[in-house]
């Protein structure tokens, strides 16, 4: 029967109940909390895991179990989260003590709770001589350490982890059993004499192959610590895959690193040793400085300050106005820069991923010094196994001071993502770049770390690793699969080849994009939204390729409204590694000569031009594209900023931070025309003609007006043309919600000022946070669409 522990205690005979927690209740300290709580109320029992989440029987007066339950949500751990507890009385026995019980194997699902950054009290311990775990590079607790990246399968427990490898010293093992204890129940817990061990492993001079001599223990870390500060380049075993790190003040190392990774521009993350460092590079406001210390330490891209030329390596960010900053997350990392007294190294360390380019993070040892062997100076690695890869988060706040995620990975998976509507059970495979998975069953949706760009054999083995791995963690098998509807996905065919028997539902790049802004935002589909959908590049119902979209959807249709003016792609892939040529494909569908005295003329040798000519009169090689990530590329080379393209949306990085430096100023905009295409009778959309803004920023161009007030000018067009599409939309429909969303979005200056002019005209605005707006968050929207027409067919 059900519990009424809640209401007045009419006696003090002993009862017992046996609730059910679910959540992130494991790896949290969620057991020893229970235990702890329990022993003093005074209460008999146990405390377990199971797949399901944690089981309690407890046993005592009535009064102290209504104690229990209410404390059990209002006192629980730091890391946890309570997402339901159920209660169910059953016959008391009498006995005495509280214990922790094995787990229990059995059907349901818990929550896991991500890596987490190691935690102050860790931190006073790793430097402190009188402790046992001093510069111990492996120091955890409950309230921190890995858990996603060693976690082998639910329940939660030791020998379900990669720790599973290391035997408890007698030390450890008191500690991990004593419930007064921080420890009790670690399940990463370990010591120097226990746990896993550093070992430095130096590249032979003249082969950039591992040397047989392997240096361990505090010696691989001093010896790490002076190549970084001689200018080496290590790679580096962390939480979820290798990193390859070097001085950020060193040009010399920076520029190494480039050239071994054959990355000319994209920028590098930076390791800031402490807050304090962080803050004299860039500027760090309150909401910056909370997502630089929480819990999650992402990735936070901040405005660069001036004057930190000597601080940082110019090759570090090149042309960007922002820096990519974290603070360190492990003790490994907190060693690296060195504890009070240690000789002085560099503040400040490049982190970017170790990989070769097109690769997904490396996190097997032998594959790494066999892949990293010519990028790296030497490795600095360890015998703890990382079980499934997990690359660093990164995340920008707005100006209205919220936190927008851009790649939702470590700290953040495998949290999950609420869902307004249950669904049944389902996997979306996302996109080919930036590509991220997502399994959703009944009200929760679950997304994979970032797994990266599909073109490589070594990028699709990960995806399959991805998908079994969250389908083990989970507890989630899909009946239901859903995909991008462009034909030439790796991810698309991947589902189709492993269908077995379900169905497969394609959903329309931009359509998926909406419903997950939609999803994020709690809606249920009863009524549509006007969707802004602007990325770069997505499968259109007519061939053509979309990107530059505002449709009227929900989770069941859409109906396109309005898109940006097709003009020819030459090329491909090639045409948006080089804007110089979608800036000359632009002028030629505008109708607009390719003078000699514009920039992207003089960009394109005079073969190059001649060549791009014929084959746009002819057609050949050119599919026809709406993108509005492909305008920003043409807008930066026709402006002089960006020419040719290192990474994917450097001409709009660049044109975006050329703009910021006139944003202040009244600059005013250029204006693009708004014309209504479509035969009467059938359906009709409003078409962004691009012409006009063209001619605009050529006669600019020629009065010499600064870059900057151009690529602003150009900023505030789209802003406003975005604005004025939707206040129609709202006159002729009544909708009134509009989602912004797509990769283009990632851009600050034009998310706010959309959202600034569209609210200015009294419409509601939905932006996202926790989901990337680009496609590492398309999977939640194509699972959202997917599971809505399953439910119409089947008439539920």
């Amino acid at each position: 029967m059900t519990s009424t522990l809640d209401g007045p205690v009419a006696q003090a005979v002993a009862r017992r109940v046996r609730l059910t927690v679910r959540g992130v209740v494991q790896g949290v300290g969620f057991r020893p909390f229970v235990h702890r709580l329990a022993t003093e109320l005074a209460l008999s029992g146990f405390v377990g895991n199971a797949a399901g989440g944690v089981f309690i029987e407890a046993e005592g007066p009535p009064g102290a179990l209504a104690e229990f339950r209410r404390r059990l949500r209002a006192e629980r751990p730091p890391l946890s989260q309570v997402t339901g507890l159920t209660a169910e009385e059953v016959p008391a026995r009498g006995t005495g003590g509280f214990a922790i019980r094995p787990s229990e194997q059995g059907e349901g699902r818990t929550q896991l709770p991500p890596d987490t950054a190691t935690c102050q009290e860790c931190l006073r311990e790793l430097a402190d001589p009188a402790d046992r775990r001093y510069r111990h590079p492996f120091i955890t607790c409950t309230h921190c350490g890995p858990r996603l990246t060693i976690v082998t399968r639910l329940p939660y427990d030791r020998d379900a982890t990669t720790m599973a490898a290391f035997p408890l010293c007698p030390a450890c093992a008191a500690e991990y059993r004593d419930p007064a204890d921080r420890r009790f129940h670690a399940q990463p817990v370990a010591c120097p004499d226990c746990g896993p061990r550093l070992t430095l492993v130096r590249a032979v001079d003249g082969t950039g192959a591992p040397d047989p001599e392997r240096v361990t223990g505090g010696r691989a870390l001093e010896a790490a610590r002076r190549l970084l500060a001689g200018g080496a380049v290590l790679a580096v075993k962390g939480l979820g895959g290798y990193h390859l790190a070097c001085d950020a003040a060193d040009p010399r190392a920076v520029a190494a690193l480039r050239a071994r990774k054959h990355r000319a521009a994209r920028p590098f993350a930076v390791m800031c040793a402490d807050l304090a460092t962080a803050e004299g590079l860039a500027e760090v406001g309150p909401a910056e400085r909370a997502a630089l210390t929480g819990p999650h330490r992402p990735i936070v891209l901040l405005r660069r300050r001036s004057g930190t030329e000597r601080a940082l390596a110019p090759g570090v960010c090149p042309g960007s106005p922002d820096i990519g900053v974290l603070l360190p997350y492990t003790p490994l990392h907190q060693l690296l820069f060195g504890l009070p007294g240690d000789p002085p190294g560099p503040r400040t360390l490049v982190m970017t991923s170790g990989n070769r380019s097109g690769e997904p993070i490396v996190t097997d040892d032998a594959e790494a010094l066999d892949r990293l062997a010519g990028l790296a100076d030497a490795w600095l690695t360890h015998d703890r196994a990382i079980e499934g890869p997990c690359d660093d988060s990164v995340v920008r706040v707005t100006a209205d001071g919220h936190e927008l995620v851009l790649r939702r990975s470590r700290g953040y998976a495998p949290r999950p993502v609420a869902l307004p509507l249950p669904v049944r059970p389902a996997l979306a495979v996302g996109g080919d770049l930036k590509n991220t998975l997502c399994l959703g069953e009944e009200h929760s949706a679950w997304f994979s770390p970032h797994i990266g760009d599909m073109g490589e054999l070594a990028a699709v083995r990960a995806f399959e690793h991805g998908e079994r791995r969250l389908r083990t963690l989970t507890g989630v098998a899909p009946t239901l699969l859903a995909a991008d509807r462009h034909p030439g996905y790796h991810t698309t065919r991947w589902a189709r080849e492993h269908t077995a028997g379900r169905p497969l539902r394609l959903v329309q790049h931009h359509h998926a994009h909406i419903a997950s802004a939609m999803a994020e935002h709690g809606l249920t589909g009863t009524a549509p939204v006007i969707g802004v959908a602007f990325d770069g590049t997505g499968y259109g119902d007519d061939t053509a390729i979309w990107g530059g979209e505002v449709l009227l959807a929900d989770y069941a249709g859409y109906r396109r409204l309005a898109h940006l003016a097709y003009a020819p792609l030459p090329g491909g892939d090639a045409g948006v590694a080089n804007p110089c040529r979608v800036a000359l494909a632009r002028l030629h569908a505008a109708g607009l000569p390719w003078d000699a005295d514009l920039p992207c003329v003089a960009a394109c040798q005079d073969t190059e031009r001649q060549v791009l000519g014929r084959q746009l009169e002819r057609g050949l090689g050119c599919v026809p594209t709406s993108s509005m990530g492909r305008l920003f590329d043409a807008i930066s080379s026709l402006a002089g900023v960006c020419h040719r393209a290192d990474y994917e949306a450097q001409a709009a990085v660049e044109l975006e931070a050329a703009a910021r430096t006139a944003w202040s100023e009244r600059t005013g905009a250029y204006r693009f025309t708004l014309r209504t295409a479509g035969r009467p009778g059938a359906a009709r959309a409003t078409v962004l003609e691009t012409a006009p803004v063209l001619r605009a920023v050529i006669a600019d161009l020629r009065g010499a007006v600064p870059t900057a007030v151009i690529a602003a000018r150009f900023h505030r067009a789209v802003a406003a043309a975005v604005t004025e599409v939707c206040v129609r939309v709202h006159r002729e429909t009544g909708v009134r919600a509009v989602a912004l969303t797509g990769g283009v979005f990632a851009n600050a200056l034009l998310d706010q000022e959309c959202a600034d002019l569209l609210a200015a005209a009294g419409l509601e605005v939905l932006r996202h946070r926790e989901v990337p707006p680009g496609d590492g968050g398309l999977a939640l929207g194509q699972l959202m669409v997917a599971a809505r027409a399953e439910t119409a067919g089947s008439g539920r």
